[in-house]
């Protein structure tokens, strides 16, 4: 039985070691937390990271934990339109998932076959034995292929390829989940999912399930994301929730609704940036085995596109589809040749669309065209063979 090692437990992450472990595969979880934990707040899922899912055999119960997210437009911070509903071209809309719920869907997906090592810390990345292995300082885990999920500042990556660096995008970004037992009611005639721009700053919300549909469950509620230009916030939560509050006073409905409801505890901050140059390839050979690089490990980019879970998710499928061919190290380089194109690809266009979303004109015009094209291209994925 092939043996790989997975290192980082979160979407990525748990998506890969499923994936193994019902492919054939011995699979070894680490994790630096002590136990396995769901992020926090919402994402979304794009039609291309539905395919993904569907690649895995993870998104039969997709339907039940997540919410269509239809074009809604983008308004200007007094209300006026910038971009009129219904512009985007997309078959399929988008769906926003609690974080939590998906999580769930991943765990139950591990099968008997993943051995979960919570508390490890991976420091390093060489070959062992003619083997891939990494370690904690304490231990070594080796295996015929270590998949590095270990987020954009992944330990894995600055081992194999030390010129690849995560530099910020100059902008900071919060998320939060305001549960419907305590999410204010929207005024009359605005839409249940939205987004407004200006000056740089940005706020999107989106309905996560129907009001009462929940139960009381902290799951439903409205998903919100604000971004302003600027470096990350040193203050605690109730100081950043303070400042974002002012940073959007007189914004147009319900952007002041929705921080007013908002708690210190609700909020997540993040951090925003760019993986600056990509690795040489994302599947790096070690002895007779080698790594797989995926997700913001392998290509962090700002999240202009909300492309993020969506990518990490096409990694995976992908990785899936080129092992069940034969040896790793073939596989690897079948995986960067199917991978680097596409990437490349959406980064382009999330630089596109950046030029738009973050212009500090109040004034400036946005061209729908340039949006479109790019959310077009992002979820244009048709599946794991490229």
């Amino acid at each position: 039985m092939r043996a790989a090692v997975v290192v980082g437990a979160g979407i990525g992450g748990l998506a890969a070691a499923g994936a193994l472990a019902r492919s054939g595969w011995k699979v070894t979880l680490l994790e630096r937390d002590d136990r396995l934990r769901p992020g926090r707040a919402a994402l979304v899922l794009w039609p291309n990271g539905v395919r993904a899912l569907r690649a895995l055999g993870l998104a039969a119960g997709l339907e039940g934990i997540s919410t269509p997210v239809p074009p809604a437009g983008i308004r200007k911070p007094d209300g006026s339109w910038l971009v009129p509903p219904g512009v985007a071209d997309i078959d399929t809309p988008p769906v926003v998932v609690h974080r939590e719920d998906l999580h769930d869907a991943f765990i139950a997906g591990l099968g008997e076959q993943v051995d979960v090592r919570g508390g490890v810390a991976v420091q390093s990345a060489r070959v062992h034995r003619d083997r891939p292995a990494v370690g904690d300082g304490r231990v070594t885990f080796e295996g015929d292929l270590v998949v590095a999920a270990d987020g954009p500042d992944s330990a894995v990556r600055r081992r194999l390829s030390a010129a690849s660096t995560f530099a910020s995008a100059g902008f900071a970004a919060w998320r939060a989940v305001i549960p419907w037992y305590r999410a204010p009611e929207l005024p009359s005639g605005l839409p249940a999912h939205g987004e407004l721009l200006g000056a740089g700053h940005r706020f999107a919300y989106a309905s996560l399930g129907e009001r009462g549909s929940a139960g009381g469950s902290t799951r439903g509620g409205i998903y919100w994301v604000a971004t302003v230009p600027g470096a990350l916030r040193p203050e605690p939560p109730a100081g950043q929730l303070a400042l974002l509050r002012r940073w959007f006073a007189g914004w147009h409905a319900p952007v002041a609704q929705l921080l007013a409801a908002t708690e210190a505890d609700d909020l997540v901050q993040e951090p925003v940036g760019e993986l600056a140059p990509l690795p040489e390839t994302f599947g790096p050979v070690a002895g007779s085995g080698g790594y797989a690089l995926i997700g913001d490990a392998a290509h962090a980019m700002p999240h202009h596109l909300a492309q993020g879970a969506s990518l990490a998710l096409e990694d995976v499928a992908t990785l899936q589809t080129v092992l069940a061919g034969g040896a790793v190290p073939a596989a690897l380089a079948e995986y960067d040749r199917l991978r680097r194109p596409r990437i490349l690809r959406v980064l382009q266009h999330s630089k596109k669309a950046a030029s738009v979303l973050q212009q500090r004109n109040r004034f400036a015009r946005v061209n729908p065209r340039t949006l479109e094209r790019a959310a077009a291209a992002a979820t244009e994925w048709a599946g794991p063979t490229g």
